[in-house]
């Protein structure tokens, strides 16, 4: 179970495990050359047995430190939520067709994750290159170039914020003005060394290396602990088992008609179409996890009641964002009246027969 205390040897806690493995060491250290096997003594005599097993069981009364707990603090917090719908409507003023190009749809991927590399990388090979005289004009080109890509970065990124669910957009919120707070104090450093203040510009460099810093950390907390414009369908062809799996009578499915149906505890959205055809694809959005199987049929494509992202039924492409990956497609067959349904087999699959 996790969490607890493993145990082995008949329920003796891994740390006694650890220290008695560490006292059978001492006849191999004394068979060892001289030299070396007074440095190893040395060494493994330096740690009492104690520490050492403690530090090799896991606490059950460990807690969220004070950063995981600030990060919890900012998701719940409502202080700024009067801004989250006024800001949204404004990154939605934007055309669709534009705001796919700034999710990456055509990349596969958000592509606010790869372009945050510019600014960043330049800003902390500046940082780098100040700390040398002869390297300060170049830092300062760098400084500039930093300044460059900030723009089109922050414009991916609001076009995924806008996106996302409000514990997600409140962290964002923070997170944008960290990067907004840097992107002002890099400015100011680049005004003061071409007006020649190199000791003021280097001093505003680093001021804004630490708050592109604390923005980064936001964002890697919205990406890998709020899963935000991660794809959230990915695992479901994986964790369906391979074979035909039965979802029920052909009758059971009206024509042009979204149903949800169950298969290894994971929601697909079938949809029988004219001829008695049936597509079958993953039920959660790849983008946010919405239920497609609520959202309406548009054509030969469905579209997500969440946010509007647009899937083709036949394969799952993603026809239309925010979505930058598609969704989960299965094989279908009607045998015997009943609708069955099963993973796509990969090439592998194919190859292996």
């Amino acid at each position: 179970m996790r969490g607890a205390v493993s145990t082995a040897g008949g329920g003796v806690p891994n740390g006694m495990v650890f220290t008695e493995r560490f006292a059978r060491l001492v006849p191999a250290v004394k068979a060892a050359p001289p030299a070396l096997a007074r440095s190893l003594a040395r060494t493994l005599t330096s740690f009492p047995r104690s520490s050492l097993a403690s530090s090799f069981t896991p606490s059950l009364t460990a807690e969220p430190g004070r950063l995981l707990s600030s990060m919890a603090a900012l998701e719940s917090s409502t202080r700024a939520d009067a801004l989250l719908g006024p800001l949204r409507q404004a990154v939605h003023t934007v055309p669709s067709e534009t705001r796919d190009v700034l999710h990456g749809r055509w990349l596969g991927h958000p592509a606010h994750p790869a372009l945050v590399h510019v600014p960043l990388g330049a800003w902390i090979s500046a940082a780098v290159l100040d700390l040398f005289p002869g390297g300060r004009k170049s830092a300062g080109t760098l400084v500039a170039l930093g300044l460059a890509g900030a723009v089109p970065t922050a414009a991916t990124g609001w076009a995924d914020w806008a996106e996302l669910r409000k514990p997600q957009m409140r962290v964002g919120l923070v997170h944008a003005a960290a990067n907004s707070l840097a992107v002002t104090l890099y400015a100011a450093s680049l005004s003061a060394r071409l007006r020649g203040r190199g000791l003021r510009g280097r001093g505003l460099g680093y001021a804004g290396l630490a708050a592109v810093s604390l923005g980064g950390a936001l964002g890697g907390h919205l990406s890998y602990r709020l899963a935000a414009s991660v794809n959230h369908a990915e695992e479901v062809t994986a964790v369906v088992t391979p074979g035909w799996h039965p979802v029920g009578d052909l009758g059971d499915f009206p024509l042009g008609c979204p149903v949800r149906r169950v298969v290894d505890d994971e929601p697909l959205l079938i949809v029988r179409v004219a001829n008695d055809r049936v597509h079958a694809l993953a039920d959660r959005c790849s983008h946010m996890s919405g239920p497609l199987s609520e959202g309406e049929l548009e054509g030969s494509c469905v579209r997500c009641p969440w946010h509007g992202s647009l899937f083709r039924l036949s394969d799952g492409w993603n026809v239309g964002g925010p979505a930058t990956a598609p969704q989960p497609a299965f094989e279908t067959r009607v045998s015997g009246g009943v609708v069955e349904v099963r993973p796509r087999r990969t090439s592998e699959d194919l190859a292996a027969g």
